[in-house]
């Protein structure tokens, strides 16, 4: 068991090299770039609205098409088979992701500044923490959203849950929903800490020169 620890130890102890220090300060940009795309689209298509209904989800805040106007008809349509309205005020984890995103940034960074090992898998297993959990909670209001439904609405329909990633047909229309730019770049984050990994794992230790004296 010890042999074990004094084994991980040197390994969470290893220095990066510069090829690794630089994968970082790629991860730290991809991930700053979040902040300019939309993580996720939401699609409403049907024989009313060819055009399509959008929503785009950012880390901070929900942007629909046609200046908003695109969130009204969908709340007019939730409405009507009894879902509640989607207001951004419900979305809490709006105030905590962007905060997370300049978490990962720092650590990255700080992975840059102390160059170790063990500095690259203590962010990437926070990473992949945060990704677990914001798909589950993602998956878990879609599924309050079509489960909770008003028994008094216009029109009654069997509880459903949208889909998250793909596209599937509630009532008339055709919902489509799929990650957009900004969750491409989280892809991105977590492939660049593995490549940096594994281009300072699969580096061999110097060895000085042995001298030989007469």
């Amino acid at each position: 068991m010890q042999a074990f620890l004094k084994k991980q130890e040197i390994f969470l102890s290893k220095p990066l090299n510069l090829w690794s220090r630089l994968c970082l300060v790629l991860a730290a940009i991809c991930m700053g770039a979040t902040f300019f795309f939309p993580l996720w689209e939401i699609r409403l298509v049907a024989p009313q609205y060819r055009d399509g209904l959008e929503l785009y989800i950012y880390s901070y805040q929900l942007q629909a098409g046609n200046d908003g106007q695109h969130l009204d008809e969908i709340n007019l349509l939730n409405h009507y088979i009894g879902m509640q309205p989607i207001r951004e005020a419900d979305f809490v984890e709006m105030t905590w992701i962007p905060f997370a995103f300049g978490i990962f940034i720092l650590l990255s960074l700080r992975g840059v500044v102390f160059g170790r090992m063990g500095n690259i898998v203590d962010l990437f297993v926070l990473f992949l923490y945060f990704g677990i959990f914001s798909m589950a909670n993602f998956y878990y209001r879609l599924y309050s959203y079509g489960h909770n439904l008003d028994p008094t609405a216009p029109m009654t329909i069997e509880p459903f849950t949208p889909v998250l990633m793909g596209k599937n047909r509630i009532a008339n229309f055709i919902q489509y929903s799929y990650p957009d730019v900004a969750s491409y770049f989280l892809i991105a984050f977590g492939v660049l800490l593995v490549v940096a990994a594994v281009l300072s794992v699969r580096e061999k230790p110097i060895v000085p020169e042995s001298h030989t004296t007469a």
